[in-house]
């Protein structure tokens, strides 16, 4: 078992740049593919990036390439999304997630992989 807890969201301007990041214990942590998935109001949950076991393979989807960018720190047991030229449509709930165990990278990254989930963190950006 796997426990998730995401940090680092707020309120922020259009523009501006937020690093959330996930703290994972209770697990062999070096082992997962980890991701990020967020939720706006009314929406699905819907996929933003991904990072192999071995952080050496990344994913992410096309409305985040450029602004964002995920890393992991398996010495630390933390994943991290950087993100950058915030837009209010960022706006939503961000959750970090585990699965599956030695995720390549070399497909597609979905719900169905998830084995864990942290909690959320609220993102919020104003116009």
């Amino acid at each position: 078992q796997v426990q998730l807890v995401e940090s680092g969201g707020g309120l922020v301007q259009a523009g501006g740049s937020l690093r959330l990041s996930c703290a994972a214990s209770g697990g062999t942590f070096s082992t997962y593919g980890m991701g990020w998935f967020r939720q706006a109001p009314g929406k699905e949950r819907e996929f933003v990036a991904a990072i192999s076991w071995g952080g050496g393979v990344v994913k992410y989807v096309d409305f985040v390439k450029g602004r964002f960018t995920i890393s992991r720190d398996n010495a630390k047991n933390m994943v991290y999304l950087q993100m950058n030229s915030l837009k209010p449509e960022d706006t939503a709930v961000y959750y970090c997630c585990a699965g599956p165990t030695y995720y390549t990278g070399y497909y597609a990254y979905t719900k169905d992989n998830v084995k864990f989930w942290g909690q959320g963190t609220q993102v919020t950006v104003s116009s």
